[in-house]
């Protein structure tokens, strides 16, 4: 007999993790309801061709019925009345201006008049409900209806993982394409339907179901595969902060196992983002201050950081000479300014603030818009070594900053842009650091979705140092160029690694024979490893000595070439063996035999007989 205590609180155990499938079944179908309740718009907006049917069916079903009444004759003269079946296929031809003539016998002049009135009927309800479906057509509410269903069907047809993003903007476009070169789908939700139209023309490898609805509305996340099994994460990008609130309240209550990144733009909505267990929330203001300070006390850092951040293809960033100490001058005390100056004084670097109104929670404050007259003599500009143009206007930080450095040419410039179009006027101001909100935004949430192996590695790098992180940056583009080519992850698992299982056990694999070219083992592979994982534990730039252990992960930075190449290694046994000990092996058995070296002539000739002593 079994232990009685033991069995309670294995029966309590399976209690609760039946209650807890059950609840979390039950917000999986709350959210399909809505879902549901969405798609079924179609139907509700296809009941206005109900009258125009009614019209069409009660017109044929009267011309039908008249011909049957209406008494007609054979080729012999005699009386003869048209069945139901005859009637029916001779208004069907007519009502449809086919016209097979009068069958099976001529009509009658009461039936010929019959069967033109039937014709004029027949003509006033057909344009009476082609007009009626050329209405339909045109009504928004229609074609919103039937872009949710096709929607729906697409984003169920997804048989891959795909991240869910709320907000399409420049900063979802710019995420979108490079999840799109990583080879990853997303699904995209917008308010404004010219973005979702834009979808078309962009050029995306993979097809992007989108639609133009509310990310507020839980069912709209429904259709948009919330409760899909294969939709790996969600992100929240629209430029309204109470909307990416409701996505991160509606993901943690339907799927709390799907990570959330959210943009906010005010900690207190970062804090009320926080209240539903852990999103990632990426608020551009401070995490470009962050990044000032990165740049200040580290360049390369600074460098190696926003060049990763960036994705394939990215040109190297120019390494900055910031200034190490001396003040400066934020112009602008909204979002952006409240960020610098903080971080700034945290640095102990003495900061002056323009802004037009005042401000009783910072000091050093000259109450001015910064462009008026004489506004930037009074604040001693020629000693300054940094300014900062933080307004919400382009037009404005453009011409502070042209105003700076006429007054300091030595200034450190920093400014934000605000609108895309503006993009080519701050190109050609050729600042020293530029806030772009939404490209801050992407290259963030990209960096956290592409592999948290990078993630990780950007976490960790700054802590190194930054001669440590200019050595990187020399062996990158020594390896890629200006530009920045793959980066990809590798797990050294049994499964996506196959041939290295008894290699990796025996205790002698390390990271440099692994990373040799398996078409001449002499050269190695154009590939920098960037971080090893093996558990919790991370090594940045391991170097080739390390040895590596069955689990571990890396993170390789490097030609697809070497990619493809690596990839051949780990799966395939002969290839790793030449890597490794330099002996090429025939990789399939046909090939081993007729690999078979031959026997020496001396040991399969034939031998004299022993002799035997006399």
């Amino acid at each position: 007999m079994g232990n009685p205590l033991l069995t309670f609180w294995n029966r309590r155990d399976r209690r609760e993790e039946e209650e807890e499938r059950r609840a979390r079944r039950a917000r999986l179908l709350a959210a399909a309801a809505s879902a549901n309740r969405a798609s079924e718009t179609v139907f509700l907006i296809l009941r206005r061709m109900r009258a125009p049917l009614i019209v069409l069916i009660a017109i044929f079903s009267v011309s039908v019925l008249g011909l049957t009444l209406i008494p007609g004759q054979d080729a012999e003269g005699r009386p003869w009345d048209m069945g139901f079946f005859d009637a029916i296929y001779v208004m069907s031809y007519t009502a449809t201006t086919i016209g097979f003539g009068e069958i099976p016998y001529p009509f009658t002049y009461n039936q010929r008049m019959w069967v033109t009135i039937s014709i004029y009927l027949t003509v006033v309800g057909w344009a009476y409900a082609i007009g009626s479906l050329l209405g339909l057509l045109q009504d928004r509410a229609f074609r919103s209806a039937l872009a949710l269903q096709q929607f729906t069907r697409r984003v169920a047809r997804l048989a891959e993982p795909f991240v869910l993003v709320a907000g399409y903007g420049r900063a979802g476009e710019l995420l979108g394409h490079s999840m799109d070169a990583l080879g990853r789908r997303v699904v995209v939700l917008d308010k404004d339907s010219e973005r979702i139209d834009g979808l078309d023309l962009e050029s995306y490898h993979g097809d992007v179901p989108g639609l133009a609805a509310d990310a507020r509305d839980p069912g709209h996340l429904g259709v948009a595969g919330l409760d899909h099994p294969c939709c790996e994460a969600v992100v929240a990008l629209t430029d309204d902060d109470e909307a990416n609130l409701a996505v991160v309240m509606t993901t943690a209550l339907l799927r709390p196992d799907l990570p959330v990144i959210a943009r906010a733009t005010t900690r207190v909505m970062a804090e009320r983002m926080g209240v539903f267990g852990s999103p990632s929330v990426v608020n551009p203001f401070d995490l470009f201050g962050d990044h000032v300070q990165l740049a200040l006390r580290a360049p390369a850092s600074y460098q190696l950081l926003t060049w990763l951040e960036s994705g394939p293809g990215a040109p190297l960033p120019p390494r900055g000479a910031p200034p190490a100490s001396g003040r400066w001058i934020v112009c602008g005390y909204g979002r952006l300014g409240r960020e610098l100056t903080a971080d700034l004084r945290a640095e102990g670097i003495d900061v002056t603030v323009i802004d037009p109104s005042p401000h009783d929670d910072v000091d050093d404050v000259v109450v001015a818009g910064g462009f008026e007259p004489g506004v930037l003599e009074a604040v001693a500009l020629e000693d300054a070594v940094g300014f900062v143009a933080g307004t919400d206007n382009d037009i404005t930080n453009l011409s502070l900053v042209k105003a700076a450095r006429r007054a300091n040419p030595r200034l450190f410039l920093t400014a934000r842009q605000n609108r895309p179009s503006s993009a080519p006027l701050f190109a050609a101001m050729e600042l020293d650091a530029l806030l772009v909100p939404t490209e801050e935004i992407a290259h963030e949430v990209y960096a956290q979705l592409s592999t948290p192996l990078l993630w990780r590695f950007l976490r960790a790098m700054p802590a190194l140092g930054d001669a440590w992180a200019a050595d990187v940056v020399d062996r990158l583009t020594a390896l890629c160029g200006q530009h920045l080519q793959a980066l990809w992850k590798v797990r050294l698992t049994e499964r996506e690694a196959p041939a290295l299982t008894s290699w990796l056990a025996s205790g002698e694999g390390r990271l440099g024979d692994l990373l040799r070219n398996p078409e001449d083992r002499d050269e190695p592979l154009h590939a920098v490893p960037l971080l090893l994982l093996r558990g919790d534990d991370a090594t940045l730039a391991p170097g080739p000595d390390v040895t590596l252990a069955p689990g571990d992960e890396l993170l390789l930075a490097g030609w697809p070439a070497a990619r493809r190449a690596l990839d051949v290694t780990l799966l395939v046994d002969a290839v790793l063996e030449y890597v490794v000990t330099g002996r090429r092996v025939p990789s399939s058995w046909l090939w081993r035999k007729l690999g078979r070296p031959a026997p020496d002539p001396e040991e399969t000739a034939p031998r004299p007989p022993a002799r035997t002593p006399s």
